[in-house]
């Protein structure tokens, strides 16, 4: 759809958007290199320059600290939610005095010299870990030496309503630390006082250990990442948490729990992001088939959560697809909540991909 571009556009510049009819349509981040040569930062018919992004910055802390009033809750939030804050190709999650900041685009990796400072103001924090994926440096031009250096740490220890965690910037994924489950983690502790639970797909143990300090009866934790069963370990012992945490694939670990007749009166189900494209058929049967094993291992009348953080499916899919792996097992679920990830993840009107994760609280019956 893009037609003619001015001579003097530079890969990562700020550039005016004019549509067909010949009057203006926006603004954007111009890079013919990107599979997205043009991301449309704002529709605005008004003039604008780089301080619509330091006004985006300030919005964003203002959303999470005055308005959310987050540092009350939690040492840990989403700071900057990408396009959903107007600052496409940037994902930064405040751990304590840590800004740990995700890269995918060239525009962003430019001008974040200057927009850290401001960051490290409005949030509070004094030291940053910057990360770019290597294969989209590739696709976007992005150098792989100059702008913001990484501050040298391995990890930093947070505390989310009243659980501590220690982060670890060198083996976790993305930023380091999941803060979009943080209310459902909390909802969930909430539900699992004297039942049995497990935790599938556990990453770093937070639902676990939520869990079992909630005055769960036992809690079961299975990962096949090895790192993330070492992290939770940790975890636990740093809330004084009685958990077992099993290093297995979640598919062929539930398989022979459902062979041995094992089954468990809370059990949730939190896997990686499965779908990576629109036509991931593959994806799709993935979540099907953990939803299937999954439900298997609840108790009769016992409650089953189930997560998907995949953006491209939506929440009326993710649901179709749960409520069918119930059926075709003669299950019904009682749904009793639907949720997402927490106010510091905020969707934008017309970017419904930024609504990515949904989370379904279930009796099966």
């Amino acid at each position: 759809m893009i037609g003619d571009v001015s001579r003097d556009a530079r890969p990562g510049d700020l550039v005016e958007v004019i549509g067909k009819e010949g009057t203006r349509f926006g603004w954007g981040l111009w890079n013919p290199k990107s599979r997205m040569p043009l991301r449309v930062v704002s529709h605005s018919l008004e003039e604008i320059d780089e301080s619509f992004f330091e006004t985006a910055i300030r919005r964003a802390a203002k959303l999470r600290r005055e308005i959310h009033k987050l540092d009350e809750q939690t040492e840990s939030f989403r700071a900057i939610h990408g396009d959903a804050d107007f600052l496409p190709g940037m994902v930064a999650d405040k751990f304590a005095d840590v800004l740990s900041i995700e890269i995918t685009n060239l525009a962003a990796w430019q001008r974040l010299p200057k927009w850290l400072p401001l960051m490290h103001e409005c949030f509070g924090t004094q030291r940053v870990i910057v990360s770019v994926d290597q294969d989209l440096a590739r696709i976007e031009g992005i150098p792989r030496s100059g702008g913001v250096e990484s501050d040298s740490l391995r990890s930093v220890k947070i505390r989310e309503h009243g659980v501590r965690y220690e982060v670890d910037f060198s083996s976790g994924h993305k930023t380091g630390f999941f803060c979009d489950q943080r209310d459902n983690r909390k909802k969930f502790g909430a539900l699992a006082s004297g039942r049995t639970v497990l935790d599938l797909c556990s990453y770093t143990g937070g639902f676990a250990i939520s869990a079992a300090l909630a005055g769960a009866e036992d809690v079961i934790g299975v990962d096949l990442d090895e790192n993330s069963i070492t992290m939770a370990k940790r975890n636990a012992n740093l809330n004084s948490a009685k958990i077992k945490f099993t290093h297995a694939d979640a598919f062929t670990w539930a398989r022979t729990m459902i062979e041995n007749g094992r089954t468990w009166d809370l059990v949730i189900a939190d896997p990686p992001k499965f779908i990576h494209g629109r036509e991931d058929e593959t994806g799709i049967a993935k979540y099907a088939d953990l939803n299937k094993l999954a439900l298997q291992l609840v108790s009769p009348e016992g409650i089953y959560v189930t997560c998907s953080c995949s953006g491209q499916l939506g929440a009326g899919e993710f649901e179709q697809i749960v409520v069918t792996s119930a059926h075709r097992r003669d299950k019904r679920l009682q749904i009793f909540d639907r949720t997402g990830a927490g106010p510091d993840h905020p969707t934008l009107s017309n970017y419904p991909e930024s609504r990515y994760l949904k989370v379904l609280w279930a009796r099966v019956i």
